[in-house]
């Protein structure tokens, strides 16, 4: 089911080539990190990368069991660590890569591919040096083909198994998992020094911030970063040009203006979008690890996956006029609530249906107080969804939302959430337009809750 407006996916997912307005700080964005991903339609999220965080087909994995138990069986963990890895797929698990499998591994069976990660992970103990030589010419993972190394946290939206390994490796060990996506040889590497453009600095700092703050960006790639598929300029190209950008936009050269004219990330190029960055959004780390670093209206240069990133850190906006801003002042009223919204857009600020594309305000602003007004009234939402809403994912259906703290979910639509009253209306606005939210648990012909499951009897 398509639900536009509101889930915050997993880091990384595959589908850039097909999503042109995608950001790249977004989660269905690129197809060369396989490893943290999932595959998105209109963010559906369908598991196909070889770390996906989520599979919602719960895939058996078939195979022999060659996981590294001795590493495995350790219990001292590390909080942070680079890695590399070698991935090797065999055709039995062609349902779990849904189309993307490579065509090595189609042909491949488990008996095979036991050989190879096992001949892998002996070349690997043998002389470490040969890990990018290794990762180039073996791995079926298109992501570790760049070179970068994956950051693997307790955190990270990496499949368990995955970050079971990588996080009890010690420095240059390697070891062999199996997770739905076949044989993972991992390797832990120091932490590569940092680029001489980077915000050293900064990112040295221990005071990062703990809340959401909000930055805007130019980025800028170059042939061989792993994520900047389409880049044609050089290392040293990108080098020069993300000094100069990074000049002007100290110099006080609106970022708006910088991005439209410099940067390569499609969902913020040419709306100037100011991108809500929290300890634990799902974004690539080094770009997070600068945002909450930088003080307000300061600007860094970070490296990722995607190129270099130049961010600066923006003032809160104010308010939209037509959001509630009463009860957004409210602390949150409950940490578990089930919402249905009706979507709106306007010319400015929209998703992807032509109503919202050709509303000018003046009709936004009717439209959205004529709805609150029918709700508040007693109205049902759920053909009111149905008629104006302009998120596919719940309009026809009526379909809720289950919203916590920690849910996927974009932040202003679960700050307005949490604090809605059962049976009230309020109103938001997200980077796809105006939310006109009802809380409906707790309402007459709501489903009831389950009730808790009873105390295990004590022995």
């Amino acid at each position: 089911m398509k639900r536009i407006a509101l889930l915050v996916l997993v880091v990384l997912p595959l589908a850039a080539s097909c999503e042109k307005s995608k950001s790249k700080l977004d989660p269905a964005l690129d197809e060369s990190r396989t490893l943290t991903s999932t595959q998105t339609t209109d963010h559906q999220e369908v598991a196909v990368g070889s770390g996906s965080a989520k599979n919602p087909h719960e895939i058996a994995t078939p195979g022999k069991d060659i996981d590294s138990k001795a590493i495995l069986a350790r219990t001292e963990t590390s909080a942070s660590v680079q890695v590399k890895h070698v991935l090797i797929g065999w055709k039995d698990l062609s349902a779990a890569y849904r189309g993307h499998m490579d065509p090595r591994a189609e042909k491949r069976t488990n008996d095979e591919a036991v050989k190879l990660a096992q001949e892998t992970l002996a070349k690997l103990t043998a002389d470490p040096t040969q890990l990018d030589k290794l990762v180039s010419e073996l791995s079926e993972d298109p992501g570790s083909k760049g070179g970068d190394p994956y950051e693997v946290k307790a955190d990270t939206a990496f499949v368990p198994e995955f970050k079971n390994l990588a996080l009890r490796l010690k420095v240059n060990e390697a070891g062999i998992v199996k997770t739905n996506y076949g044989y993972h040889v991992i390797m832990r590497i120091p932490p590569p020094p940092p680029d001489p453009l980077e915000s050293a600095d900064i990112l040295a700092r221990t005071d990062a911030a703990k809340g959401e703050v909000k930055v805007q960006h130019v980025l800028i790639g170059w042939k061989g970063a792993p994520g900047a598929r389409t880049a044609t300029r050089t290392k040293a190209e990108a080098d020069a040009l993300t000094k100069k950008v990074f000049e002007l936009a100290k110099s006080g050269k609106p970022m708006a203006d910088l991005m439209k004219e410099y940067s390569e990330d499609p969902g913020s190029k040419d709306n100037a979008r100011i991108y809500d960055v929290a300890p634990d959004a799902p974004m690539v780390e080094p770009f997070k690890n600068l945002a909450l670093r930088l003080k307000e209206n300061e600007i860094g240069i970070v490296k990722s996956p995607f190129g270099f990133h130049i961010i600066k850190r923006v003032p809160p906006p104010p308010p939209d006029s037509l959001e509630s801003a009463d009860i957004l002042k409210r602390e949150p009223t409950t940490k578990s609530a089930k919402v249905k919204h009706i979507l709106l857009g306007w010319k400015e600020v929209h998703a992807e249906d032509e109503r919202g594309k050709t509303r000018e305000r003046p009709a936004l602003e009717k439209l959205v107080k004529d709805t609150v007004k029918k709700l508040q009234g007693g109205a049902k939402i759920e053909p009111l969804m149905a008629e104006l809403s302009e998120d596919p994912g719940s309009a026809k259906s009526g379909e809720s939302y289950d919203v916590t703290p920690d849910a996927g979910l974009v932040p202003p639509f679960k700050n307005l959430s949490l604090r809605l009253k059962s049976g009230e209306v309020g109103v938001v606005k997200t980077d796809f337009g105006i939310h006109i939210i009802q809380r409906v648990d707790g309402m007459p012909g709501a489903p009831a809750e389950k009730p808790p499951a009873p105390p295990a009897p004590k022995p």
